[in-house]
């Protein structure tokens, strides 16, 4: 590894910052832990209230809330009132990025009570529910049912909203893609009041393709109709340690899953889950999961791990017991694995609170984790917020899957994050170029993984402190993540908008495509409606002067053609 040496670098001096960082948790332990518990449990007390009522009183509210969004569109003077955004507050949203742009002035609607499923239909395959279900909800409701969405994101926060308009990705996108890619049919308000279904044959078509990573620039998600599949009671999980360098564990992660004679539709071949947990750059843990059976899963011999009890070991130190232990197999309830990330926010959590993975706090006070990502970022203030862009690393990297050894190599050189997360997708050859889109020519080189119709990326979870700046050495976040952003771009990677981003708006519309969702921003008169993606996804504080010349500016933009959609 002596090519992949991280450069030399001074030490740091220490500011007031890092002391109240490093003795944060008191606040978590004593403020932000007690709260969080009490409003996950009034959340669940409010999911079992409406869980309770008949799918036909789900459905008066559901198209009285839709009315009072509608009402509220045609009630702004848009001469006098700024662009529309929800109502929530900026520090709810579970992502790192700063939700800046609520700082101008706005029209705000609220969407607070879309939080229903609505509906769980067994025939069609599909579960109707509101953009603020959360993936813990949906799968306490769906998995009793031995069904669950096709791609479950990992934490229980995340909402269906923020995964369709954001990015969502599970253990199963190899076989499914994106979470978005799930999506059988959206509910839009759009920004003259008018209601539509979109679908990807139906005369919304555009809109359908569209809404994906458009942040809710183009219209108000009130409800999708979304992909359910069977499920088991259980998961056979079977952990393989690989070793060597970073090459050999990227071909030993692709080989996990990808057969390399190309049969990547086979089942046999092609396990359910996938993923793989990166912790030094010669060591890491290959997860292959199958769904299973009770009657399977309790056969004499057999080991079932019920990892979502609060005294367990946080999952991914429990999974590195494989690079010594050697690869072993185990049963684990589908509904604790779908969230085996929660409780330790994957390995943030030791960042946290740095004691809170030993026996003793796991037993006396593990029931309280995780804290809310929300109370978290409205309890640390400005200054720490920037410490955290500077000093702190929450990235994903989308690359295709035969760039995942570059792509491991270059963060290892540049920010010496670990442990590192790795997550197949596949990305679908679509009737229209979407904001993301494959290589083109992928289908020529059939390269393991893809396939005639989708090649196969990876997200490369970059989520944890830099070596330098555990080691008290000098380290410029937003430059890395600026380095980071260029190789994207430079590799047609993605980077994924609920994180930090540096990109100015030309690299924006570099690594995405502007096409269709310019169409789309003028056919549903959402410019000078909704803010653009860009601005929205944007570093830095907005006043209303500039959200308003970033709009007037983009009907004239200069990167990407808009006349009409691509091909």
């Amino acid at each position: 590894m002596s090519d992949l040496k991280s450069p030399l670098r001074p030490k740091r001096k220490k500011i007031w910052v890092d002391y109240f960082v490093q003795f944060r948790w008191i606040i978590v332990i004593f403020v932000v832990l007690p709260i969080s518990f009490t409003l996950y449990f009034l959340t669940y007390l409010g999911d079992v209230k409406s869980e309770r009522k008949s799918f036909k009183q789900r459905q008066k509210e559901h198209d009285e809330n839709v009315q009072k969004v509608v009402k509220s569109l045609k009630e702004r003077d848009p001469k006098k009132d700024g662009l529309v955004c929800t109502a929530r507050k900026p520090w709810i949203a579970v992502g790192m990025r700063n939700v800046d742009y609520k700082r101008a002035r706005h029209f705000e609607v609220d969407l607070s009570a879309f939080r229903n499923v609505l509906e769980i239909d067994k025939e069609r395959m599909v579960a109707r529910v509101e953009p603020l279900v959360n993936m813990g909800q949906i799968t306490r409701v769906t998995v009793p049912m031995n069904l669950a969405l096709a791609v479950v994101a990992e934490l229980d926060d995340l909402t269906v909203g923020g995964l369709i308009n954001g990015y969502g990705i599970e253990g199963s996108s190899h076989i499914y893609g994106l979470f978005s890619d799930t999506v059988v049919a959206y509910e839009i308000v759009l920004a003259d009041g008018r209601v539509v279904r979109a679908t990807k044959d139906n005369e919304f078509s555009d809109l359908f393709y569209a809404i994906p990573w458009s942040q809710g620039t183009l219209g108000l998600l009130v409800s999708a109709e979304i992909k359910l599949i069977p499920v088991k009671e259980y998961m056979k999980l079977t952990y393989k340690p690989v070793v060597g360098n970073l090459k050999d564990i990227a071909q030993g992660y692709m080989d996990s899953f990808a057969p390399r004679d190309g049969d990547q539709d086979n089942s046999e071949k092609v396990p359910d889950f996938v993923e793989t947990m990166i912790y030094s750059p010669t060591e890491a843990v290959c997860m292959t999961g199958k769904y299973a059976s009770k009657e399977e899963a309790k056969k004499k011999g057999n080991v079932i791990n019920s990892v979502g009890w609060w005294f367990k070991p946080w999952f991914y130190q429990h999974a590195q017991r494989a690079v010594k232990k050697g690869e072993f197999v185990e049963y684990i309830p589908t509904r604790e694995y779908y969230h085996r990330h929660t409780r330790c926010l994957y390995w943030e959590g030791k960042l946290i609170l740095p004691f809170a993975d030993q026996w003793w706090f796991r037993f006396l006070l593990g029931w309280l984790m995780p804290p809310k990502v929300s109370l978290l970022k409205a309890t640390q203030g400005e200054a720490i917020r920037n410490y955290y862009h500077e000093m702190h690393v929450i990235q994903d990297m989308l690359v295709p899957l035969y760039k995942v050894g570059d792509a491991l190599e270059w963060v290892h050189k540049e920010m010496e994050v670990y442990p590192l997360w790795l997550c197949p997708h596949r990305l679908y050859k679509l009737p229209m170029k979407t904001m993301v889109y494959p290589e083109p020519g992928f289908d020529l080189h059939r390269r393991q993984g893809d396939t005639q119709y989708a090649q196969m990326y990876t997200d490369v979870g970059v989520y944890y402190a830099p070596g330098p700046v555990l080691r008290g050495e000098v380290f410029d976040g937003a430059e890395a993540v600026r380095k980071m952003e260029n190789w994207l771009i430079e590799n047609h990677g993605f980077q994924p908008q609920y994180a930090v981003s540096e990109l100015h708006e030309k690299n924006f519309w570099r690594m995405f495509d502007a096409g269709l969702y310019e169409h789309c921003r003028r056919k549903y008169k959402a410019v000078g409606t909704f803010m653009s993606v860009y601005y929205k996804s944007k570093k830095g504080r907005k006043t209303e002067k500039e959200v308003q010349e970033a709009e007037q500016a983009h009907l004239e933009t200069a990167y990407a053609e808009v006349d009409q959609p691509a091909d």
